[in-house]
C-alpha cells in the first residue's frame, strides 16, 4: 500500500475541486492537442509545418510565460485563473469555427495557436504558484503526483478518444468538445477563496520580471533542475514525428487513426501509471541524482522507440513494431512523471511565495517551451534523415548531455532534500524585499 499515490491532499475542498474538475479538462485538452498537428498535416502534407506549430507555440509561452509569473505575484491569482481559463476557452470556440467552416488555412491554424498558448502560458504558472497556498507543505510531493496523473490520463484517454473520433465526428467537433471541457475547470476556480498577493511588488513590468531572474541566479538546484529538462525535451521528444509515423510506418490513413492515438497517449500511459504507484516518490532523499538517472531513463527509452520505428518492416513485424514502440514511449512516460514531480516540489519548496509565480513563469518556459523546440528540430531532422534516425538521435544526444550536466553541476547530483534555503543562496547573498538578489 505504501506503493500507492497518496491521496492525502484530496481531503482539502480546493484543491479536490481543482483535481477533479482537471480530469475533464484534460481530456478536452488533449483532443486539441491531437487536432491541431493532425489538421495541419492534412492541410499541408508535411512534418515540416507541423513542426513549425512548436515555433508558433513557443513563441507566446515565453514571452507570457514570463509575463504571467509576474502577473500571479501581483495580482489575485483566482481572478488571473478565471480570464485566463475563460481565454482558453474562447480560443478554443475560434478553433472549431475556422474548423466546421473549411477554411483549410494552415497560417490561421498556427496563429490561434499561438493565442492558445499565451492564454495557457499564464494560466499555468499560476495555477502551479496557487497549490502551496491550498495545501501545507509536507503535502505537496503527493500533490504534484496527484495532478501529474490527471494531466496524464487526459493525455491518455484523450489521444485514443482523438484517434477513434476524428473518421467519426471529424476534427471541428473534437474542438467543440475541448471548449465545453473547459467549463469544468472555470467552475472549480470560481469556487476558490481570493488568493491575492503577499509580496510588496504591485506591477507586473519588465522589472518585476528582471527581480524574477536574479532572484532565480541565486538558486543553482532550481538552475541545474531548468537546465537538465531543456535537454530532455528538446532532444528526446519526439512528437512532431507522430502523424508521419503513424501514416507512413504504421499504416494509418492520412486522415488519422488508431496508431496515432496510440502514440499520443503512450507516455501518458506509463506516467499513468508511475502515478498510481507513487507512494514511495516522497521517501526520496537524493532527489538531484534521481531527476539525472530519471532523464537518462528517458534518454535510452527514445533509443528505443526510434529503433523500433526503424525496423517495423525490416525484420519487425507491423503489430510488434507499433507495441515495442508504445512500450518504450510509456516507459519514458513513467521515468518522466518521476522527474517533473520532483522538480516542482524542488521550485515550490525553495522560492517565496513572493517569488513564486516568476519562478513558475520561468518553468511554464522550460517545461513547455522545451518540447515546442524539440518539435521544430524533430520535424526538420526528420525531413532530411527520417522519422527513426530523428528519434533515435535525439534519445542519444539526452544520454550525452545529462552526462555534461552532471559535470557541470555536481551541487545537483549531491542535493538531498530538506537542507537548509541558506545551502541554495551563495555564501554573502541576500534577497531583496522586491525579490531581487542584494548580493
Amino acid at each position: 500500500m505504501r506503493l500507492l499515490a497518496d491521496v492525502t491532499p484530496l481531503r482539502h475542498p480546493h484543491y479536490r475541486r481543482l483535481w477533479t474538475s482537471g480530469i475533464v479538462t484534460m481530456i478536452g485538452a488533449q483532443l486539441s492537442v491531437v487536432a491541431v498537428p493532425q489538421q495541419i498535416y492534412e492541410i499541408t502534407g508535411s512534418s515540416g509545418y507541423v513542426g513549425l506549430a512548436g515555433l508558433f507555440g513557443l513563441v507566446p509561452l515565453i514571452v507570457f510565460g514570463l509575463w504571467g509569473g509576474a502577473l500571479a505575484d501581483v495580482m489575485d491569482r483566482r481572478k488571473l485563473l478565471l480570464i485566463t481559463s475563460a481565454g482558453t476557452g474562447l480560443t478554443a470556440l475560434a478553433f472549431w469555427v475556422q474548423a466546421a467552416a473549411g477554411i483549410g488555412n494552415a497560417w490561421l491554424v498556427l496563429c490561434l495557436l499561438a493565442v492558445q498558448q499565451a492564454f495557457f502560458a499564464v494560466n499555468n504558472p499560476t495555477r502551479s504558484a496557487t497549490i502551496p497556498r491550498l495545501l501545507p507543505e509536507d503535502q505537496l510531493v503527493a500533490a504534484n503526483s496527484l495532478s501529474m496523473t490527471v494531466f496524464q490520463v487526459g493525455a491518455i484517454a484523450g489521444p485514443m478518444l482523438a484517434g477513434v473520433l476524428i473518421p467519426v465526428i471529424g476534427l471541428p467537433t473534437l474542438y467543440l468538445l475541448d471548449a465545453i471541457a473547459l467549463l469544468a475547470t472555470l467552475w472549480a476556480v470560481w469556487r476558490l477563496p481570493a488568493l491575492p498577493p503577499t509580496g510588496t511588488a504591485r506591477k507586473a513590468g519588465l522589472r518585476t520580471v528582471l527581480d524574477g531572474f536574479a532572484y532565480l541566479a541565486t538558486q543553482r538546484i532550481l538552475l541545474a533542475s531548468f537546465a537538465v529538462d531543456v535537454i530532455a525535451m528538446v532532444f528526446g521528444f519526439p512528437r512532431a514525428l507522430f502523424p508521419q509515423i503513424a501514416h507512413e510506418t504504421f499504416g494509418d490513413p492520412a486522415t488519422g487513426g488508431f496508431a496515432l492515438g496510440l502514440l499520443f497517449a503512450s507516455m501518458s500511459a506509463g506516467a499513468v501509471l508511475g502515478g498510481v504507484f507513487s507512494g514511495w516518490i516522497p521517501r526520496i532523499r537524493r532527489q538531484g541524482l534521481a531527476v539525472l538517472i530519471c532523464i537518462t531513463l528517458w534518454g535510452l527509452a527514445m533509443v528505443g522507440f526510434g529503433l523500433a520505428v526503424g525496423r517495423t518492416g525490416h525484420g519487425l513485424g507491423l503489430g510488434a513494431g507499433l507495441w515495442i514502440a508504445f512500450a518504450c514511449s510509456a516507459f519514458g512516460g513513467a521515468v518522466d512523471m518521476i522527474s517533473a514531480a520532483l522538480r516542482v516540489t524542488m521550485l515550490q519548496q525553495v522560492a517565496t511565495d513572493e517569488m513564486r509565480g516568476r519562478l513558475q513563469g520561468v518553468f511554464i518556459v522550460v517545461v513547455a517551451g522545451g518540447p515546442r523546440l524539440g518539435d521544430v528540430a524533430h520535424g526538420f531532422a526528420a525531413a532530411s534523415l527520417g522519422t527513426a534516425v530523428a528519434a533515435a538521435g535525439g534519445g542519444v544526444l539526452v544520454v550525452i548531455g545529462v552526462a555534461l550536466a552532471a559535470l557541470a553541476f555536481p551541487m545537483f547530483v549531491r542535493y538531498t532534500v530538506g537542507r537548509a534555503r541558506a545551502e541554495m543562496v551563495p555564501r554573502g547573498a541576500s534577497v531583496a524585499p522586491g525579490g531581487g538578489s542584494g548580493a
